[in-house]
C-alpha cells in the first residue's frame, strides 16, 4: 500500500503546484475584457487591492491548508512505525482536511457570483481541474494511512 500511497502524493503534489499557478477561471466580461486569474494571482490581485482579510481567507485555505496537510501526509508516511507518531500525525490530518476544502466552498461562491451578478461568464480552467485532482488524490492517501494505522 505504500506505493500507491506514494505514487497519490505524487500526484497530489504535482497537480497542487500546478492548480495553484495555472489559471482557475475565466471571466468575460461585456465581450472585452478578460481575466483569468490562478489561486496566487487571486491572492496578489485581492492583496493590492486592499481586500487584505479575503485575501488572507484565500491564502489560508486555498494554499497554506492545502499544503500542510499534504506535508502532514508525506510525514506521515515515510514516519517511523511507531504508532504514536502516525496516529498523531493521522489526527493532524484529519483536521487540516476539514479546513482545507473550504477552498472548494470559496471557488463556488466566485463562480457563482460572476454568473447570477450577470457582469461576467465565467468558465472553468485547467488550475480547478489540476486543483480539484490535488485535493482528491491527497485525501485518498490520507484515508489509506488512516486506515493502515487502525
Amino acid at each position: 500500500m505504500r506505493v500507491v500511497t506514494a505514487l497519490l502524493l505524487l500526484l497530489s503534489a504535482l497537480s497542487f503546484g500546478l492548480g495553484i499557478t495555472l489559471p482557475i477561471v475565466h471571466f468575460q466580461k461585456l465581450y472585452f475584457f478578460n481575466e483569468t486569474p490562478s489561486l496566487i494571482g487571486l491572492f496578489f490581485g485581492l492583496w493590492d487591492e486592499g481586500s487584505w482579510i479575503i485575501a488572507v481567507a484565500v491564502l489560508l485555505f486555498s494554499i497554506l491548508f492545502p499544503l500542510t496537510k499534504l506535508s502532514t501526509v508525506f510525514v506521515s508516511t515515510i514516519a517511523p512505525d511507531n504508532r504514536l507518531s502516525r496516529s498523531s500525525l493521522s489526527r493532524w490530518t484529519g483536521i487540516l482536511s476539514k479546513w482545507s476544502m473550504m477552498d472548494v466552498l470559496l471557488v463556488a461562491l466566485v463562480i457563482f457570483a460572476a454568473k447570477t451578478s450577470g457582469v461576467a461568464d465565467a468558465f472553468t480552467q485547467p488550475g480547478l481541474w489540476f486543483y480539484s485532482i490535488s485535493a482528491i488524490s491527497g485525501a485518498a492517501a490520507a484515508g489509506i494511512l488512516k486506515r493502515n494505522a487502525g
